[in-house]
């Protein structure tokens, strides 16, 4: 299976994530700000993908957001449409309806703030493993939700998975304390044992324009970010074409 963004010159593809602004538009009943809409000028702004979570309870994303970005991506076909979330909730009935070119696996619970942790193994290498077939049999890429572990890369790699998403929220915490060397390093570690299982790289939480270009600079392999939060803060004051320009601009190395 095909691990890499095709079409650009860029490294480090960025994949945003839009739920943010499917949280805004669900406050009203007004439709606005229209989520494809926000997709779509990314798009237009150089972004290589748009990634969304639709949690069950559809606090942001809705269940009828996923066939109108499929539809919007369908213009887009050098661009990749990834959709996150946990594979025994709701997760594989949209896989399934539409299938994109990535599928994130991420062990949240329904009611779960955000996401906080990723898979682990030997423990849940059973239950992962039917749905990661049946991923690669509809031609989805599967990446694994992961904390920085070394020793969990391989285990990641013999379930099945094309690429792990490496959970950045402890890097982006030590940004400006004194310990933030030393989570840089459990990352860089950690994305050496996931290239050398043979897994593509991706990573994302909290990342953003200040601490995301030394976190590229020393993980080696990165092929892929997915920055929401912090996206659209940015956006809220530079527009998403700066915005998207910016993040792009971090990205190279």
């Amino acid at each position: 299976m095909n691990t890499s963004l095709t079409t650009t010159p860029q490294r480090v593809a960025l994949s945003v994530n839009v739920n943010k602004v499917a949280l805004l538009r669900n406050s009203r009943h007004l439709g606005i700000p229209s989520v494809t809409r926000a997709a779509e000028l990314c798009l237009q702004a150089g972004a290589q993908g748009i990634t969304i979570h639709p949690r069950p309870d559809e606090r942001h994303i809705r269940a009828s957001d996923v066939p109108e970005l499929h539809a919007l991506m369908q213009a887009w076909p050098d661009r990749e449409f990834n959709i996150e979330g946990n594979p025994f909730h709701n997760l594989m009935d949209h896989v399934r309806a539409v299938r994109p070119h990535q599928v994130t696996f991420v062990p949240d619970s329904e009611g779960q703030f955000t996401s906080d942790h990723g898979w682990s193994f030997p423990q849940d290498a059973e239950r992962l493993k039917p749905l990661i077939d049946e991923c690669n049999a509809l031609g989805v890429r599967v990446s694994l939700f992961m904390d920085p572990v070394p020793e969990q890369m391989a285990a990641a790699r013999a379930v099945g998975a094309d690429r792990v998403e490496l959970y950045t929220e402890p890097y982006a915490a030590s940004w400006g304390t004194p310990d933030n060397a030393a989570q840089l390093q459990r990352y860089a570690d950690a994305a050496l044992a996931a290239t050398q299982a043979g897994l593509g790289l991706n990573a994302g939480h909290d990342l953003n324009r200040d601490n995301l270009p030394a976190f590229v600079a020393a993980v080696k392999g990165l092929q892929e970010v997915s920055i929401g939060h912090a996206f659209m803060a940015d956006a809220l004051e530079l527009g998403y074409t700066a915005t998207v320009q910016a993040y792009l601009a971090c990205l190279k190395k």
